[in-house]
């Protein structure tokens, strides 16, 4: 139980790291919190102009929700932990993107690091629900309705999967339906904005944002 609870807090610590403000200063970038949604995410980092931050803070993001569940299943296969804690593990590491400690606990909507704990715990789950989430952005250019869209069908793929394509613990299932609902809940304010159709399209530049200056 304590090495479970230590690693829960190592996941969140791990979580907590914004990488969306890290590549941006790296980059020579604005700070994602001053323009757009201000959210550090990925997305909002691809209001700047720079795909390449938006793609590094993408695949940073999901690696570090890949990483804690894969760690805890690979701790858990070697008998150091119980299988109980890689859904916890989950959780903790998209606890810790969402309120990370870094950022006094203001973070971004956890779509990245959600779609790498997917990855990690199953690749064809990940896969199905990145694919959900193509598409419909894909169509309608829009990144939060995609969110939205995958964050409802993961966990109806999740089911529909189980004993056919995956065999998945009961506490997994139930962390996956936690973080599916978490990540539509910080989604409420796109939701409104989609209603009343003021939400920003995929690509669009935000007023504010400060790109790599020219050489």
């Amino acid at each position: 139980m304590l090495i479970s609870l230590f690693g829960a807090a190592l996941a969140y610590t791990l979580g907590s790291v914004p990488f969306a403000v890290v590549v941006s200063r790296l980059m020579g970038l604005s700070d994602p919190r001053s323009y757009g949604s201000g959210n550090p995410g990925a997305t909002n980092v691809l209001r700047s102009g720079s795909k390449a931050a938006a793609a590094a803070t993408l695949v940073l993001d999901a690696g570090k929700g890949w990483l804690a569940v894969w760690l805890g299943l690979r701790a858990a296969q070697a008998g150091w932990v119980d299988a109980a804690a890689v859904p916890l593990l989950a959780l903790a590491v998209l606890a810790g993107h969402l309120w990370p400690m870094f950022l006094r606990f203001r973070g971004g909507k956890g779509v990245a690091t959600a779609a790498g704990v997917l990855l990690a715990v199953n690749p064809w789950l990940g896969l199905a629900t990145i694919a959900t989430w193509l598409i419909v952005a894909l169509f309608f250019r829009y990144s939060s309705l995609a969110a939205l869209a995958a964050a409802v069908f993961a966990p109806f793929y999740a089911v529909m999967g189980q004993g056919l394509a995956w065999t998945l613990p009961p506490a997994t299932l139930l962390a996956l339906g936690a973080i599916s609902l978490l990540v539509i809940w910080r989604h409420q304010g796109n939701i409104r904005k989609l209603l009343r159709g003021e939400e920003t399209r995929i690509g669009a530049k935000a007023a504010g944002a400060r790109g790599k200056p020219p050489r």
